[in-house]
């Protein structure tokens, strides 16, 4: 046990090696672990961590860098009516362990599995406590249960996007859009989409070179 990786608490920058070093695939890194000072260095250094149960725990920093500007966001003529309709209610950095437990069941097309691993559950509740997650839970009217929901990490003015979940038709996409109008209220000014999905795509997310991705966080950080 002597050579196990120390557990750094969320004043402790920890440096990873330079992103330059990445695979084509983007993998940097592989093993350390999940403690507050260790996932936030990451993502202050353009890295976040995305692995399987069973897997070491896997370091990404991939180039290009699929990002969203807030002001950037297109909402679709039909989810524009949605929104004037007020079919769900929207609520910003709560029920967070429902969301991501919710996340960590949702089916996803074209995998096996989830990688929201018990371990990344536990660490990610832990960065929730110490105020470093912002997400949004969705309802409809009538009900308290989620329909759907959105997390990620949230430093200074940037947002790392991690999961959404969604159990009733179109209850994410309104949870996104009235949450990106949310953080771009709060000063956000860069969403990370991490992975291109055809969803994001038509919400207006874009591919940006890693340097000018890293060039924006370091100047939001803070």
């Amino acid at each position: 046990m002597k050579n196990r990786f120390p557990y750094l608490d969320e004043s402790v920058f920890f440096e990873f090696p330079p992103v330059e070093r990445a695979q084509s695939n983007g993998l940097l890194a592989v093993g350390g672990n999940l403690s507050p000072g260790v996932v936030i260095s990451a993502y202050k250094q353009g890295i976040f961590p995305w692995f399987s149960e069973g897997d070491p725990i896997l370091w990404w920093s991939p180039d290009p860098r699929y990002v969203l500007f807030p002001e950037k966001l297109h909402i679709s003529k039909s989810l524009k009516r949605n929104l004037k309709k007020n079919l769900f209610n929207v609520f910003f950095n709560t029920r967070f362990n429902e969301i991501i437990g919710e996340c960590r069941k949702a089916a996803r097309p074209g995998q096996n599995g989830t990688w929201i691993t018990e371990e990344m559950e536990k660490a990610y509740i832990k960065l929730f406590e110490l105020g470093y997650i912002s997400c949004a839970a969705v309802t409809e009217p009538d009900s308290d249960k989620l329909a759907g929901g959105v997390y990620g990490v949230k430093i200074g003015r940037c947002w790392f996007g991690e999961s959404m979940f969604t159990k009733v038709d179109n209850a994410s996409k309104y949870g996104f859009v009235k949450f990106v109008e949310y953080l771009k209220q709060d000063g956000v000014v860069i969403i990370d989409c991490q992975v291109k999905t055809d969803n994001l795509e038509r919400f207006g997310a874009e591919m940006i070179p890693r340097a000018q991705f890293l060039d924006i966080v370091k100047s939001n950080i803070s």
